[in-house]
């Protein structure tokens, strides 16, 4: 994993107006699933070294870290060989995870909501940040960002650090740990159930709003938007 990135380019960009939304999105089961693929690129990494697991295996871990991934799938294993599984998995990744990821069909109208109320949205995921690309691209995703607000290789409060770095006033995410991430940058936590959480699990990690999907964000955005312009702290304080 690594470190938090410094802001990139002109560090009044990461200034967001006042009173104007700056969303984040995770990527995995939030803009897109990507289940399918990664489940496929892991089942092929671990059979490499002779350890058999199915699909249904890996969804539990969806949106953790691949290294916490790879160590839960294969416990015990040693720190070095983990090291080396999540080299390889990050090789073959480009060739058997991405074909079949699709974005969620409303993560489009997703992304693009918050420039209707003057502000920006930005992606922050635990995937490797050359993968959020490449995913973003082949998914039809890439336009409605900049790549300079693309952040990877980040997890829970070490998410939270770059949110707040752009200005983040609400995160869309599907784990706990996004839960975290929102907490620890001072914004909304935005939820939804696309991923392996549910309804209860969410609330009880400390998400302020549960959306069943991206469908529902615009109308929720709308409020958090006019909240922000009325002046309204519409941003919690870190927790």
């Amino acid at each position: 994993m690594s470190t938090v990135p410094e802001a990139v380019g002109d560090p009044s960009r990461n200034a967001p107006a006042a009173g104007v939304p700056v969303v984040g999105f995770d990527l995995d089961m939030t803009l897109v699933d990507s289940s399918d693929g990664i489940a496929a690129t892991l089942r092929a990494v671990l059979a490499e070294v002779g350890i058999t697991v199915t699909a249904a295996d890996t969804w539990p871990y969806a949106g953790m870290p691949l290294e916490l991934i790879l160590a839960g799938l294969a416990p015990g294993t040693p720190a070095a060989t983990i090291e080396t599984l999540t080299a390889r998995y990050r090789q073959l990744y480009p060739s058997l995870g991405i074909v079949s990821v699709r974005a969620y069909p409303a993560a489009a109208a997703a992304l693009a909501a918050p420039a209707a109320h003057g502000g920006r949205s930005v992606v922050v995921s635990a995937k490797h940040t050359p993968n959020v690309h490449r995913v973003l691209s082949v998914t039809g995703l890439a336009g409605a960002v900049q790549d300079t607000d693309v952040t990877g290789d980040l997890f829970a409060e070490a998410k939270g650090q770059r949110l707040a770095e752009l200005g983040a006033t609400a995160y869309v995410g599907d784990h706990p740990g996004d839960v975290r991430a929102a907490q620890v940058a001072g914004a909304v936590s935005v939820a939804v159930t696309t991923g392996s959480h549910d309804v209860a699990a969410l609330l009880d990690a400390g998400a302020d709003v549960v959306l069943a999907g991206l469908e529902d964000f615009p109308d929720w955005l709308a409020t958090h938007a006019a909240d922000l312009q009325n002046g309204k702290r519409a941003v919690p304080l870190p927790r």
